[in-house]
């Protein structure tokens, strides 16, 4: 366990797809499980990943460009997955979180063939009912009917080892959805996660006319006082020169 081994483990992450987030998160993780080395079992006398920096070019975009957009897009729609299709519609579409997505139960999902609208919020507890655009329901609709999920499972995303998708399982569908690019598509995505589709929806949104109260409230962005958490959701916004220029 030494500082060189740690930096070559989390630069292979990186050449695998992951995102800055999760590579952050992994050393964090390396960090504490050495601490418990060095101080309860004594067996290593120094914390390989002090001082140790992640290094990257830019960070990973908030905002999609229309490229990318138009890259993620084609990708899902050339995808046969209905339940892949849905997820990635539930968080471009409707900007939830993979914790929304992972921990959405099937009371909670109210689609019809017309309407429909959710119950999320699994992180911290943040519920909140948020109607779906037609963008978002239509593949949720189709995936329910036809996407063969565990019908025993009182989870609305299934996987073939468990009776829930977890949060891990959306980010490697993520992954390996954009590992079907071209070399010139993966230039345009490489460094995108799926919380950026959150983002990018709540750019979008507030291009659309959206005030921050409202997509603070769509996107769960609260205080512990119930109020909007309009500091959260300015960061997940940026106005525009067309919007200033307007």
């Amino acid at each position: 366990m030494t500082q060189t081994s740690v930096e070559l483990y989390l630069s292979s992450l990186k050449d695998q797809g992951y995102s800055l987030s999760h590579r952050t998160r992994v050393k964090s993780v390396i960090n504490h499980f050495c601490q418990w080395l060095i101080e309860d079992k004594e067996v290593l006398r120094r914390n390989p990943t002090r001082g140790l920096e992640i290094k990257v070019q830019q960070l990973a975009p908030r905002i999609l460009s229309p490229d990318q957009r138009f890259v993620l897009r084609t990708l899902v729609e050339k995808e046969g997955d209905l339940r892949g299709k849905a997820i990635f519609a539930l968080g471009y579409w409707a900007g939830c979180r993979v914790s929304d997505i992972a921990h959405l139960r099937m009371e909670h999902a109210h689609i019809g063939p017309k309407i429909g609208w959710l119950h999320v919020g699994h992180k911290g507890e943040k519920f909140r009912d948020i109607d779906l655009l037609n963008e978002a329901r239509r593949p949720l609709y189709d995936y329910l009917r036809h996407g063969g999920r565990d019908q025993s499972s009182p989870y609305v995303f299934t996987s073939q080892r468990n009776d829930q998708l977890t949060e891990a399982g959306i980010h490697h569908w993520f992954r390996l959805l954009k590992r079907q690019a071209n070399r010139e598509q993966w230039d345009l995505i490489a460094d995108l996660s799926f919380h950026d589709l959150r983002h990018d929806f709540a750019h979008r949104a507030r291009e659309a006319g959206w005030t921050l109260e409202e997509i603070a409230y769509y996107l769960g962005h609260v205080t512990v006082k119930g109020t909007p958490a309009i500091q959260t959701t300015a960061r997940y916004t940026q106005v525009s020169r067309a919007q200033v220029k307007e």
